[in-house]
């Protein structure tokens, strides 16, 4: 059979770090017939050789190639494209892994395309990630219209051929920055090329050694020679324009602006700083005219400015002074939706300083700049920063992040600016947004994994980007708003709560490390009035959740007995029929529970009860009730779905053999009763 996928792997002395890699390559959803993986051995000194030939004879479908040490992956990719029978090739470094089933649906995005290069969403907790690539899976685009430029790391799926055919290969030995050439000469010839923004396939894993790829100090003068490299490559592709000008930018504004910008640029010794300013002055003014300035955003274009003035004291403070700047967000609203859905609203606001104080703008007729206290020193006097065309590059974002493997997914939002004045001709830029947070399958996504998610607001302007937690600064009533859930089928739980000491929001999924029952006590447990006793527990769930199977437990000193028991999703809460009778448990007074989180873990204690000898139960005379017009809501509804369902039982069969015409009448008439 013809093999799909080539993974291709450079390895030098990886130790128990390649672990993960190679657990995620055994655990595949792709068959094994249908991919090989090739292990190019970068000359390793320790036991690696052996060990990956011993795990090739037990996975045929696994290879090992040894080269004498070349010190770098180039040459070891290379040489597995070379060797590669796959259609497509995939990259992945040694201390890497993939999720189980990234190669099968990065190879079927990329098949039924015709994609030269299959980009999958990756996920870090040590590096930054370009989460504006994902945000939508792309079935075709190329770098004229998707921002592909920020994903230049060569962790994706290629079309085999096309590499050859396009004579794209990895320069060779020890260099910098040879990612980013590999991807820019790769991307413009590029006809057709996918993301894959619903499935996260690719997770970086930082090493506890610190020993993870480019972790190295740069050397400046061979790092910027070799970014020439990448810039001569994006000139020679490109007209002079605003297409160019946006590629430029992005590599003048992160390798470039970036390495002299905080938190970086204040560490440096001044000698490490004059190796920086004098490596990347050149390609400034080589590269990046005022076409590529302009559109810099403003602190952006201030570090420019001082760069191409050579003010090195200048980019430090402009350094010092961004280093302060963070993101504040107040939780304005947390609302359960009927969908499952949580309704959020946030202020958000950049502010500096230990004492947060607002990032204050200067209006003078009608126009904005920033203000002089940040900017005093670094113009010539009397000149200022001007903004006004940036007021609308002020953005917002909600964004759910995995504590634990990184994974981040963006929330459907929209933010507002309002220009909130300040006395003495100054203001500040205030966002207000609105969005959804949810656990649940979504269009683009389905339902987050188990465990703790916490909830980000991202926020840009002057060119600035910093992200808040939210929750700790939140208006009073939303605590008691932020009810634990039962959502899904099958039922998980979902508790959102206020993190110790900090107080941000965080979604526990599935009890990672939250239980129902302590998020539950203390709120309202109402009797429903009507036929067989009922509870309804301030536990929110909707229609769609699947019922969930508890144990009720009934306590008398040592002794307990156990019955069991489902939640009713009912009118947003979840409902506990209570049984009539309790057989086998003796007379007397019994302390009412329900285990909620499972056998091993403490039930939420409801009421006493009392059991009489004939095992019937009885419940506290002074229970509150629920709504009479909630329950009358909730009857109807049953008593509909009981009519439907027996209506489909004994006369959908009977319809279906009716003529067409009576057909439509009985139709008509079953919507008639059901209402």
């Amino acid at each position: 059979m013809s093999v799909k996928v080539s993974v291709v792997i450079p390895v030098y002395n990886p130790g128990k770090y390649i672990d993960p890699c190679i657990d995620s390559l055994l655990r595949q959803s792709l068959p094994a017939d249908d991919f090989e993986v090739l292990f190019v051995n970068d000359g390793s000194t320790d036991d690696t050789r052996e060990r990956l030939e011993a795990l090739a004879v037990e996975h045929p479908h696994f290879r090992v190639i040894t080269i004498p040490n070349s010190g770098w992956p180039g040459k070891p990719r290379n040489i597995g494209v070379a060797e590669a029978k796959g259609e497509y090739v995939q990259f992945v470094d040694q201390d890497d892994y993939l999720a189980t089933e990234a190669l099968q649906r990065l190879y079927a995005i990329g098949h039924r395309n015709g994609s030269d290069i299959v980009i999958g969403k990756v996920a870090s907790n040590f590096r930054g990630v370009p989460h504006g690539v994902f945000k939508k899976t792309r079935e075709k685009c190329t770098l004229q219209d998707a921002p592909l430029y920020d994903s230049l790391t060569p962790h994706k799926m290629f079309r085999t051929e096309f590499l050859r055919e396009n004579g794209i290969a990895y320069p060779e030995g020890k260099r910098r920055l040879e990612d980013q050439l590999y991807m820019m000469q790769a991307y413009f010839p590029a006809k057709v090329v996918s993301i894959l923004g619903n499935y996260t396939c690719y997770y970086y894993s930082k090493r506890d050694d610190g020993q993870n790829a480019g972790s190295a100090k740069i050397v400046p003068s061979g790092y910027y020679g070799n970014l020439r490299e990448v810039l001569d490559v994006v000139v020679e592709n490109t007209e002079p324009g605003e297409f160019r000008d946006l590629l430029l930018r992005r590599f003048y504004r992160v390798e470039m602006l970036g390495r002299l910008s905080e938190p970086a640029v204040v560490k440096y010794t001044p000698e490490y700083l004059d190796e920086m300013c004098d490596a990347v002055r050149p390609l400034a003014e080589d590269f990046m005219d005022d076409g590529v300035h302009d559109g810099l955003g403003p602190v952006q274009r201030l570090r420019s400015t001082l760069l191409r003035k050579d003010d090195r004291q200048g980019l430090l403070r402009i350094a010092r002074f961004a280093a302060s700047v963070k993101a504040t967000a107040r939780l304005q609203d947390f609302t359960w939706q009927p969908d499952g859905r949580i309704a959020v609203t946030v202020t958000g606001r950049l502010v500096h300083g230990e004492d947060r104080a607002p990032l204050k703008l200067l209006r003078r007729d009608d126009r904005y700049f920033l203000h002089p206290d940040f900017t005093e020193g670094l113009l010539p006097a009397g000149e200022l920063l001007d903004v006004t065309d940036d007021i609308g590059g002020y953005a917002g974002e909600i964004s759910l992040r995995n504590r634990e493997t990184a994974v981040e997914w963006p929330c459907p939002a929209t933010f507002t600016t309002e220009i909130e004045d300040l006395g003495d001709d100054t203001c500040e830029v205030v966002l207000h947004g609105s969005g959804h947070v949810t656990s649940e399958a979504v269009k683009g996504r389905g339902r987050v994994s188990r465990g703790f998610w916490d909830v980000w607001v991202p926020l840009r302007g002057l060119g600035l980007v910093r992200k808040a937690r939210l929750g700790a600064d939140r208006a009073q009533h939303v605590d008691a708003a932020c009810l634990p859930a039962s959502l899904g089928s099958p039922a998980r739980a979902v508790i959102p709560y206020f993190t110790d000491p900090h107080g941000n929001l965080t979604l526990d999924v599935a009890r990672r490390g939250k239980r129902l029952a302590t998020y539950l006590e203390g709120r309202p447990v109402l009797l429903v009035p009507g036929g067989r006793p009922e509870l309804r527990l301030d536990l929110f769930t909707i229609t769609a959740t699947a019922q969930s199977p508890v144990q009720l437990v009934l306590s008398s000193g040592d002794t307990t007995h156990t019955l069991p028991a489902v939640l009713v999703p009912t009118e947003g809460r979840a409902h506990l029929p209570l049984p009539t009778r309790a057989a086998g448990v003796p007379a007397g007074t019994w302390q009412l529970s329900v285990r909620l989180d499972g056998a091993k873990n403490a039930p939420l204690p409801l009421f006493e009860v009392s059991v009489d000898s004939r095992g019937r139960v009885k419940l506290p005379a002074d229970l509150p009730e629920a709504d009479a017009e909630l329950v009358a809501r909730a009857v109807s509804r049953r008593r509909k779905v009981t009519v439907r369902r027996a209506l489909r039982t004994v006369g959908g069969p009977l319809a279906r053999r009716l003529p067409g015409r009576a057909r439509r009448s009985a139709r008509r008439l079953a919507a008639r009763i059901i209402g």
